[in-house]
């Protein structure tokens, strides 16, 4: 199965729910005319579960030479972009200029500044402001045998350049454990001392978490004790006028214990499960290859779902209060999942470039919602910049509007492995939240309420 041993890549034998991201096949530069060039073809490899879509370091595979060689799209950051209406807003100078994104991940890539300049070359993206990679609680040696290593490395690689793709003049620091996160509370508390001294330190208004855990995997009280830890943070972080966005997971409803067993009945992941952070579900988005947006479904097929549910643990947020009579029989005075949704599916997948062994250098295709929780960080330094000022917590004001801004996603259900899931259904629902963004509507609403 197409998933990813780690909270980090996808794309792997294994049944790691809500381990984030997924790969699929190939993604590209857009605008340009096809190229004839058959040698791509022979180079659509499976590599140790990863699917290499190109050795090529410049140009990246176009978009058309993935749906004629791979028989799916690829989308290009400008396709990106382009459908989801964030084009005006960059090209207007929009583009995130003084603002600074943060991303946590496990070990880091030994490779990420050289993979990032190679990826911002081959898409004609300009290079952030600044890039900054800090290790507060020290490093370990990559070790190319390690797969969790290699699999965190295929996920910083995935978070960097997805999020600077969508904010271009955002600087974007990388916060490093040399812990692996995985079920449970391990690696938990050193991603929470990293939260805490990007805040301490002032680094930025915004963070990025590309992993997660299944909630009742910490229903023990070291569990509930590092939930209540990062809900006091997260409160923290509101406070300070601080955007926290989280991925809601890769396998629907269906998710597994410690001993990565599935349960039996429907859960979701925590930190999306926090009512204090803005969860982030998946959709497949049907667009051109001039990202000319066409419709999009809930993201749920042999190889993952959207992630999205009710929380066993956290109460219904006052936000969700204004949802309708027939979501509050669903919610049952608990929290739901997603609060919005971003293009997942690794077959209408995105690119990255990258050179660390034992793979060989080269673009990779993902999906997963660690594809999209990046996106929604470099959206949201946009808005930022837009607005002048931080906007913080975001969920109170996204429920607000009731949908405006969004491409309400109807079509669709995140039931995976069994397991029961959810239907998408007009205005919010527990597959894909709100939606996507259709960034020029929403933001210019969005900044407006204070």
């Amino acid at each position: 199965m197409w998933r990813f041993i780690r909270s980090a890549v996808g794309i792997g034998l294994a049944l790691f729910p809500c381990l984030l991201a997924t790969q699929a096949p190939p993604a590209p530069a857009a605008q340009k005319p096809p190229i004839e060039r058959p040698e791509v073809v022979s180079r659509v490899t499976r590599v140790k579960g990863l699917r290499l879509v190109s050795t090529f370091s410049v140009p990246p595979p176009t978009d058309t030479e993935c749906r004629v060689f791979a028989h799916f799209p690829c989308y290009s950051p400008q396709e990106i972009q382009n459908a989801y209406s964030l084009t005006p807003l960059l090209e207007a100078g929009y583009s995130g200029a003084g603002q600074t994104i943060i991303i946590i991940d496990s070990f880091g890539s030994p490779t990420i500044a050289d993979d990032l300049r190679t990826f911002d070359t081959g898409y004609g993206l300009p290079d952030p402001p600044s890039f900054t990679v800090l290790a507060p609680l020290g490093t370990v040696p990559f070790d190319p045998s390690n797969d969790d290593q290699v699999g965190w490395a295929a996920e910083t690689t995935l978070d960097v350049e997805w999020a600077h793709a969508l904010a271009p003049s955002a600087s974007i620091v990388l916060l490093t454990s040399p812990v692996d996160e995985t079920e449970g509370v391990q690696g938990l508390p050193e991603f929470l001392q990293l939260e805490r001294y990007a805040l301490d330190h002032h680094l930025g208004k915004i963070i990025s978490q590309s992993w997660a855990v299944t909630e009742n995997t910490l229903f023990d009280p070291a569990g509930r004790q590092v939930m209540e830890d990062f809900e006091r943070f997260y409160l923290r972080a509101g406070l300070e006028n601080v955007t926290v966005l989280a991925s809601t997971g890769d396998s629907g409803s269906a998710n597994v214990n410690i001993d990565y067993n599935l349960y039996p009945f429907p859960t979701v992941c925590f930190p999306a499960s926090s009512p204090l952070v803005t969860a982030v579900g998946g959709t497949s988005l049907d667009a051109d290859t001039d990202g000319n947006y066409q419709s999009e479904t809930v993201w749920d097929d042999a190889y993952g779902a959207s992630g999205g549910g009710v929380s066993q643990y956290f109460w219904e947020p006052f936000y969700q209060y204004l949802l309708p009579a027939s979501v509050q029989k669903e919610l049952n005075h608990h929290r739901g999942i997603p609060d919005v949704a971003c293009n997942a599916d690794p077959f209408t997948s995105v690119l990255i470039y990258q050179s660390f062994q034992p793979y060989p250098a080269g673009y990779y295709a993902f999906g997963g919602t660690s594809e999209g929780t990046p996106q929604w960080a470099g959206i949201i330094a946009d808005a930022n910049q837009l607005a002048g000022h931080p906007l913080g917590f975001l969920n109170p004001r996204l429920y607000l509007l009731r949908g405006m801004g969004f491409h309400d996603v109807t079509v669709g259900n995140n039931s995976f492995d069994g397991i029961p899931g959810y239907n998408a259904s007009p205005g919010w629902d527990l597959a894909t939240g709100w939606g996507t963004p259709n960034v020029g509507a929403l933001l210019s609403r969005l900044v407006k309420l204070r």
